[in-house]
């Protein structure tokens, strides 16, 4: 009984691995500045529609940072999916205004995230170049592509999307009274089921699939990866196939959501992407990461944006400054939060 009694302390008493301690520091922290915001600004804050305005709003947001999250995680970086994603959002549009069927564009979509992911994927793996430069070719490609399909603005005329896009799922109990005395329910648009279920996904992916166990490997350090047997590049393939693939289905949530294709749709997506997988707790280095840290971040960012508007501070640049304070804050935390626990770990092995 003694030996099974100390064994049981002994399992109870490890401490959270990295990748949870800054992923419930991030949980903590935008749960905090969230009440925060309830009691100093109420407001829409007060409502629960708040939450879901935040859910609808950046839902393609939210899809992308999983794809960058995964690339991350395996020590890479990808930088074209806010242009895959504008280019997917005009090319949809542009299909099926000339009559074009609803579930082609949907494999459009998908067609055209997978195929920037394959060719990132084999120059950055195989032929070994330098994923910044890869990815950065990437986005210029798309966003110039982008701009050749149309220079001007397409609004969505397709009767079966738009009816679609028209489609709320709304919770009554969740709803609040207006002036006038009648209930506005919470309404919740499908693109923000898609975008969780692509978390769902994802993190069964990483917390239970081989691949995903892999890509932790990779990620914190290479040459162990291959002693211990890994196909290294065809783990990094993958990863940027997984981020290609997510950009493809971010635009059809993105065109979904906007109703209208633009050259300059999502644009800024993929700096907002690594802040978010940033904030959440992933490390640019590689080997930590988690995609609810990821989903946090980008609320917690999006969130400080909300925040910064209510306050008054309508001039874009304040966000802009807010985004790149909070980032700096993240950062300078995760250093000193992971070199507290080397120091830590360090002196326990002493002991020992």
């Amino acid at each position: 009984m003694t030996v099974q009694n100390s064994s049981l302390n002994q399992k109870r008493r490890e401490p959270l691995t990295d990748t949870q301690l800054l992923m419930t520091i991030t949980i903590c922290i935008f749960f905090v500045m969230y009440i925060l915001a309830m009691l100093l600004l109420g407001g829409g804050f007060l409502r629960a529609q708040q939450i879901f305005d935040l859910l609808n709003d950046n839902a393609p947001l939210i899809i992308v940072a999983c794809g960058l999250t995964v690339v991350m995680i395996g020590g890479g970086i990808d930088i074209s999916v806010g242009g895959v994603t504008s280019l997917v959002v005009m090319s949809c549009v542009l299909y099926l205004n000339n009559s074009g069927n609803m579930f082609v564009s949907m494999l459009l979509a998908l067609g055209i995230g997978l195929a920037f992911g394959l060719v990132h994927g084999l120059l950055v793996s195989y032929l070994e170049i330098q994923p910044f430069i890869v990815t950065l070719a990437g986005m210029f490609f798309a966003r110039g592509m982008t701009t050749i399909l149309s220079v001007n603005p397409q609004k969505l005329a397709h009767e079966g999307v738009n009816a679609l896009r028209a489609v709320k799922i709304e919770i009554p109990w969740l709803g609040y009274v207006a002036k006038n005395g009648n209930l506005i329910p919470a309404r919740m648009e499908l693109g923000v089921i898609v975008a969780l279920l692509c978390v769902i996904v994802i993190f069964l992916l990483l917390k239970f699939g081989r691949t995903g166990r892999n890509f932790y490997a990779l990620g914190g350090n290479q040459q162990s990866a291959l002693m211990l047997g890994i196909n290294v590049k065809r783990t990094r393939f993958t990863s940027y196939v997984i981020s290609g693939l997510l950009s493809g289905i971010a635009g059809y949530v993105f065109m979904m959501h906007t109703g209208a294709g633009n050259a300059t749709n999502a644009a800024g997506a993929e700096m907002n992407a690594i802040a978010s997988s940033i904030i959440g707790g992933t490390l640019l280095t590689g080997g930590v990461g988690n995609i609810i840290g990821t989903f946090f971040g980008t609320l917690t960012l999006t969130t400080i944006k909300k925040i910064v508007v209510t306050s008054g501070l309508n001039d874009p640049w304040w966000q802009s400054i807010t985004t790149g304070a909070m980032l700096m804050f993240f950062i300078v935390l995760q250093s000193v939060v992971l070199s507290r626990r080397g120091k830590v770990k360090t002196s326990r092995n002493v002991k020992e």
